[in-house]
C-alpha cells in the first residue's frame, strides 16, 4: 500500500482524512492520499507567496535553470517507477506512461533554457529625451490544476514555464489520479528547489474550489472538462485573475481519397485507441471521403477488433482499462445512445469481457459507421475508445462537418495534395492541426484550443507569455522639468 503525502513549504504534509486510489485494472485499493482542508490550501498558498517574495522571483535565470535541470534528472532517474505508479493509478499502458515521463523531463529542460532569456525590448519614442523599455515579470503564485488521464504529462505543460518565468506554484491533481503528482512534489524537494516553490495539495472538487477562489492566487492554469473550466473562468473573472484553459475536444480526423490510406488507418487507430480515447486530442470523429469509405472503414474495424486489452503494466498490452468508474459508466451510456440514434455498430459496443479483464473497467474498442454529424456521439466528447466514422463527398462538406461542433482543440488532414492541405488547414477551426500524422507532440510546439476547447497556449515559447506580464518602464533623461501647468500652446 502506497501512502502518498501532500507537499507544503518543502515538507510532506498530511491531513486527518485520506482518500483511496483504486487500480482500474484490478479494482483494488493500491494507495491512499490526503483530502486537503481549506487550511491546508491556505498554508500551501502562503508558502508559495513567501517563496515568491523571498527570492525565487528575483533569482537569476541561470539558477532557476540549474534547479529545473536537477528536477529533470530526478524524474529521469525514477521514470520507470513513476510510469508504473501512473499506469496503476489510471490504467494507461506502461509504454505510454514511460514515454510521458521522458517527455515531461524534456519539457523541464526546454523551459530551463528560457529561464535566462526572458528578454524585454527597447522602444523608440517621439520624444528624444525619453528612454522606454519593457520587462517580462512573473505573475506570482500560480494554481496548476490537472486531469486524471495524464497527470505528469499535463503538469509538465504548466510547471516548467511557470518556474522558468519566476512564479511559484500550488498544484492540485485530480482526485482520480493523485499519487504520481505527490511523488513529483517530493522530487522537487530532493532536487533542491527552495521550500514553497512547488506545493501539492490533493483531494476532491472542494479543494479545487478553495484553491481557485483563494485571494493569494495570481494565475490559474486548468486542464479538464469544459463545464468545470467555465466555472473556473467565471470565478477567476470576478477577481480578474488571468486563466489558461485546456479543455475538451471532439477532433476531426479527415481522410481524403488521395491519402496514403495505410498510414491514415494507422493514424486513425492511434488517434482514438492508443490512450483508450482518454485524451482531449482524441481523433474521435473520423471523416472519410465516400469513394474510399468502405476500404477505410473495413481496415479500421478489423484493426480495432484485434486490439490487445489487458494489464497496463504488461508491455504487450495495447489498450488498458478506463481510468475510473464514473467515466466507465458515462462511456457505456453514450455507446448505448449511439445505438439508439441509428449509427451502425461495426465492432465493440460496450464493456469488454475476457479471463484477464473481469476485474477491470474495460470498454471494447468501439467503431460506429454511417454516423451523422447531429448524433450525440459525433458532437459530444465521449473521452473513451469510441470512434464515430462520418462519410463526406467533397472538401466543402468535410470542412463544414469538421467545424460543426462547439470544440476547437485539434484536427488532422490526410492527403497527398499539398494545395488541398493548405486550403483545408486554413479553414479548420482548431488550435492544432496535424497533416499526415496524428497525436504527435513536441516541447517546442505550442498547444491549445479555441471555442469551447479553451484559450491560452501550453508548451513552446508561447507558453511563457501565459506566466508573465509585460512591464513598461519609461525613463526621462532630458533634465527638463515637465510642469503640466506650463505647457505652451
Amino acid at each position: 500500500m502506497k501512502n502518498a503525502t501532500m507537499i507544503v513549504d518543502g515538507k510532506p504534509a498530511e491531513s486527518d482524512t485520506r482518500r483511496d486510489a483504486v487500480n482500474p485494472y484490478t479494482g483494488e485499493v493500491w494507495a491512499t492520499f490526503p483530502e486537503a482542508t481549506h487550511e491546508d490550501v491556505d498554508r500551501a498558498v502562503n508558502a508559495a507567496r513567501r517563496a515568491f517574495q523571498g527570492g525565487w522571483s528575483s533569482s537569476s535565470g541561470a539558477e532557476r535553470a540549474r534547479l529545473m535541470h536537477a528536477l529533470a534528472d530526478r524524474l529521469e532517474s525514477e521514470a520507470d517507477a513513476m510510469a508504473r505508479m501512473e499506469s496503476t493509478d489510471n490504467g494507461k499502458v506502461i509504454r505510454e506512461t514511460r514515454n510521458q515521463m521522458g517527455f515531461a523531463a524534456r519539457n523541464l529542460r526546454f523551459f530551463a533554457g528560457y529561464a535566462d532569456k526572458l528578454y524585454g525590448r527597447t522602444i523608440p519614442l517621439d520624444n528624444p529625451g525619453l528612454f522606454d523599455f519593457t520587462r517580462r515579470r512573473p505573475h506570482g503564485v500560480a494554481a496548476l490544476i490537472t486531469a486524471w488521464n495524464s497527470p505528469i504529462a499535463l503538469l509538465a505543460n504548466k510547471l516548467p514555464p511557470a518556474l522558468a518565468a519566476g512564479n511559484t506554484v500550488v498544484v492540485k491533481p485530480s482526485e482520480h489520479a493523485s499519487v504520481t503528482t505527490c511523488e513529483f512534489g517530493r522530487m522537487a524537494i530532493d532536487a533542491g528547489l527552495p521550500p514553497g516553490v512547488v506545493n501539492v495539495v490533493t483531494g476532491g472538487p472542494e479543494v479545487g474550489d478553495a484553491l481557485v477562489g483563494h485571494p493569494g492566487i495570481d494565475k490559474i492554469s486548468f486542464t479538464g472538462g469544459t463545464p468545470t473550466g467555465a466555472r473556473i473562468a467565471e470565478s477567476a473573472g470576478r477577481r480578474l485573475v488571468p486563466v489558461t484553459l485546456e479543455l475538451g475536444g471532439k477532433s476531426p480526423n479527415i481522410v481524403f481519397d488521395d491519402a496514403d490510406l495505410d498510414r491514415a488507418v494507422v493514424g486513425a487507430v492511434a488517434g482514438i485507441f492508443a490512450a483508450a480515447g482518454q485524451t482531449c486530442i482524441a481523433g474521435s470523429r473520423l471523416l472519410v471521403q465516400r469513394s474510399v469509405y468502405p476500404e477505410v472503414v473495413d481496415a479500421i474495424t478489423k484493426r480495432a477488433a484485434a486490439i490487445r486489452l489487458g494489464d497496463p503494466l504488461d508491455a504487450s498490452t495495447e489498450m488498458g482499462p478506463v481510468a475510473n468508474r464514473p467515466q466507465f459508466e458515462r462511456i457505456v451510456k453514450l455507446i448505448e445512445k449511439g445505438k439508439q440514434e441509428g449509427a451502425t455498430l461495426l465492432t465493440g459496443g460496450g464493456p469488454a469481457t475476457g479471463p484477464d479483464l473481469a476485474d477491470g473497467l474495460f470498454i471494447a474498442p468501439t467503431v460506429f459507421g454511417e454516423v451523422s454529424p447531429g448524433m450525440r456521439i459525433a458532437s459530444e466528447e465521449v473521452f473513451g475508445p469510441v470512434l464515430s466514422v462520418i462519410p463526406f463527398d467533397g472538401e466543402e462538406e468535410a470542412v463544414e462537418i469538421a467545424n460543426g461542433v462547439e470544440y476547437g482543440l485539434a484536427a488532422a488532414v490526410w492527403s497527398r495534395d499539398i494545395e488541398r492541405v493548405h486550403r483545408v488547414v486554413d479553414r479548420l477551426e482548431a488550435g492544432s492541426v496535424w497533416v499526415n500524422t496524428y497525436r504527435t507532440n513536441a516541447a517546442q510546439a505550442p498547444f491549445g484550443g479555441i471555442k469551447s476547447s479553451g484559450y491560452g497556449r501550453e508548451r513552446g515559447e508561447e507558453a511563457l507569455a501565459e506566466y508573465t506580464f509585460v512591464q513598461n518602464v519609461m525613463v526621462d533623461y532630458s533634465g527638463a522639468a515637465r510642469d503640466p501647468f506650463s505647457i505652451k500652446t
